[in-house]
């Protein structure tokens, strides 16, 4: 479903690779993404998303020529590490904006958002506004807002960071529901081993990039 060949990238012109020479195919599941800090997960994501450009080497996106903006607004969704729920806006606002820029009908927008918000647990609060909502809350109306267009890819950078097991939980059993219902693909970054059970493969980036050994004595872990 979504594949990338022989990428590079790298943040400034002679600096190191953050990518070098990468290539992997992600088909229809759950595919986790894990590694160090630093390790290029979230530029390999945001450039599988096309919110960054590959320096050489191509993506393929099936049913797309390119990774482009149709492809943005249809066929994908993103989950930020920094939420980008829109503050003035109440969680059911948000979700109609993001469904809306889709080109999804009203009709099928308001039942895809209680459905959604039902599922994650957060139906009785689709009228509040981000702020008064707590962190947990506000990552699982992110979650909703990437899944009411019922994308056939779906990016996440650390979806469960910061979360309590109940949480966790909760989203688990809705990534999986979702990739399962569909032809569906679900990239997640994470450092979270909670999310290995729902894995249909794992990606080790420390396979691609080593650690900076540096910091194994500023750890305490240096033999």
């Amino acid at each position: 479903m979504l594949s990338c060949e022989n990428l590079y990238y790298r943040y400034a012109r002679k600096a190191p690779w953050v990518l070098e020479d990468f290539s992997h195919d992600f088909s229809e599941g759950v595919h986790l993404i894990k590694g160090y800090s630093g390790c290029g997960k979230s530029t390999l994501l945001r450039i599988l998303g096309g919110y960054l450009k590959e320096q050489r080497g191509k993506v393929h996106v099936d049913g797309y020529k390119k990774n482009n903006t149709k492809y943005q607004k249809q066929d994908l969704g993103f989950v930020f590490q920094q939420l980008n729920l829109l503050p003035l806006a109440s969680v059911q606002r948000n979700l109609h904006l993001a469904a809306s820029l889709a080109g999804i009908s009203r009709k099928i927008r308001n039942k895809n958002i209680d459905t959604y918000l039902k599922h994650l647990g957060l139906l009785d609060f689709k009228k509040r506004l981000p702020r008064s909502m707590s962190g947990g809350q506000q990552q699982r109306a992110t979650i909703a807002r990437a899944l009411i267009k019922e994308p056939k890819v779906l990016l996440l950078d650390e979806p469960t960071s910061g979360l309590d097991d109940l949480n966790t939980e909760i989203i688990i059993n809705v990534l999986k529901n979702f990739v399962n219902e569909g032809n569906r693909v679900a990239i997640i970054c994470t450092h979270d081993s909670r999310l290995d059970k729902v894995a249909d493969d794992i990606l080790d980036f420390n396979r691609f990039l080593p650690m900076e050994r540096h910091l194994e004595a500023l750890a305490g872990t240096a033999g």
